[in-house]
This record gives C-alpha cells, sequence and structure tokens, in this order.
C-alpha cells in the first residue's frame, strides 16, 4: 500500500478547518483544529485534526504544557518531523509573546494580580529560577522590568544593591520585587524571606517603597503584601 495520508485539502469540505475559520471565525475551531491548521496533514492512521488531538491529549488538553515540550518530543509521534514540530513550538512562542505586548507604560499596579498578570507570560515556561523587578512611578504605573538574576533549578542569587541601583537610575517611587519556582511550589523559602526584608529596609533608607514580593509558578502565585508581610 502506498502512501494513503489524506492533506486538509483533500477532506469533504466541512470537516477542513480553514474553510471552517473562514465562514465561521477563529473562535469556532477547537485548539486541535487549529493546531492541524499549521501542520496541514497528518499520516497513514490519522487526519491532521486527529492527529493534534492525540498530541493535545498526551500533554492533558492544554496549549500551556504543548508549549513546554521540544521539538524531539513532537517528532516521536508518527507524521510530526521536524519541521512541523518547529511550526507548533513557533505559535506557541507568538502566543506567549502576544501576552507580553501590552505596553508597560500604561498599565497601574494596583494589586498583586496585576503583577501576576505582567510576569506570568515571561515566567510560566520558564526551566530555572529569574529574578525581576517592577520599577513604578508616584502613579503606581510601571517605569520598567528589569531581570536582576538568572539561576539554577532552586535558586537564583539576588544583589540588593543592584535592585537600588535601578531604582535610582529610573527614579522610582516604588517597586516590586518577583521570581519564580520551577518547581511549581509557590511557598517562598527562607533565603526569599530573607531577601525581602532585607530589600524593604534598604529601599526604605533611599524613600523608595517595595510594595510586594512574588513568587510564581505556572499554576499561581504567592503575595508576600497579600500574606501581611509586607
Amino acid at each position: 500500500m502506498g502512501n494513503n495520508k489524506l492533506t486538509i485539502n483533500q477532506w469533504a469540505e466541512e470537516d477542513r478547518p480553514r474553510e471552517k475559520m473562514m465562514q465561521h471565525g477563529a473562535a469556532a475551531l477547537s485548539n486541535a483544529e487549529l493546531l492541524a491548521i499549521l501542520i496541514g496533514s497528518g499520516n497513514t492512521e490519522d487526519s491532521a485534526v486527529e492527529l493534534m488531538r492525540k498530541v493535545l491529549g498526551d500533554y492533558r488538553n492544554s496549549l500551556s504544557e504543548l508549549g513546554k515540550t521540544t521539538i524531539d518530543e513532537l517528532c516521536r509521534y508518527k507524521g510530526i518531523g521536524p519541521a512541523k514540530a518547529i511550526t507548533i513550538l513557533a505559535a506557541s512562542e507568538i502566543g506567549r509573546r502576544r501576552l507580553e505586548e501590552e505596553p508597560l507604560e500604561r498599565k497601574q499596579i494596583r494589586c498583586s494580580k496585576d503583577i501576576y498578570e505582567v510576569f506570568y507570560p515571561l515566567m510560566c515556561d520558564l526551566p530555572v529560577e529569574e529574578c525581576w523587578v517592577l520599577l513604578l512611578n508616584q502613579s503606581s504605573k510601571i517605569i520598567d522590568r528589569i531581570c536582576i538574576s538568572r539561576g539554577g533549578l532552586a535558586s537564583t542569587q539576588v544583589d540588593v544593591r543592584c535592585i537600588l541601583r535601578e531604582a535610582l537610575l529610573k527614579r522610582a517611587v516604588s517597586m516590586v520585587l518577583c521570581h519564580n519556582h520551577p518547581s511549581g511550589n509557590t511557598s517562598p523559602s527562607r533565603d526569599d524571606d530573607r531577601l525581602t526584608e532585607a530589600l524593604r529596609r534598604a529601599a526604605e533608607v533611599m524613600n523608595i517603597r517595595l510594595l510586594d514580593h512574588l513568587v510564581i509558578t505556572d499554576g499561581g502565585y504567592y503575595s508576600y503584601c497579600d500574606e501581611g508581610r509586607i
């Protein structure tokens, strides 16, 4: 038997996700149908949509989980080669960057959820810890966000002087510290507690207020402010 896989153009018209999108809009398509448009064809057993349903099923039907996979892992599926794998992961990265594109200078920080929404697109898929500082003006609007340090799987070294230097250079009135826990555990460590207190005291001397310190994971966050610890 030869290669019997059907491309999307060979499907019945009502089963074609491209035509469905043209007629009803992108919102009418399932995640599997959208991904099927990207890869174009499946394999000898599965259509592109069926193949992507299987792939998504292995990633708990989560686009976020799928975006964390690798080219090699996707290439293990029959019908997905490097080109299709790269296309899928490129689309995931575009989605992540789209979330990140909100103009920071227009955003006002009012609560911990606002902070989480700023940093989640940056940190949700990171395999190692990173520490960032969010610098705010008198109106609690964002001046800038700056990566202070990158570390290993369990920790990163943060220099309080570097944070204060950035705050002073940008003439920030207040600031927020934020770092991720790749382990998924939102509970702060003793080192996190010590850093928070050291930064709060040092910033106070410079008449800069530390508003919050968030510990972010893919599924949630911990706020020192919400817990009454700042």
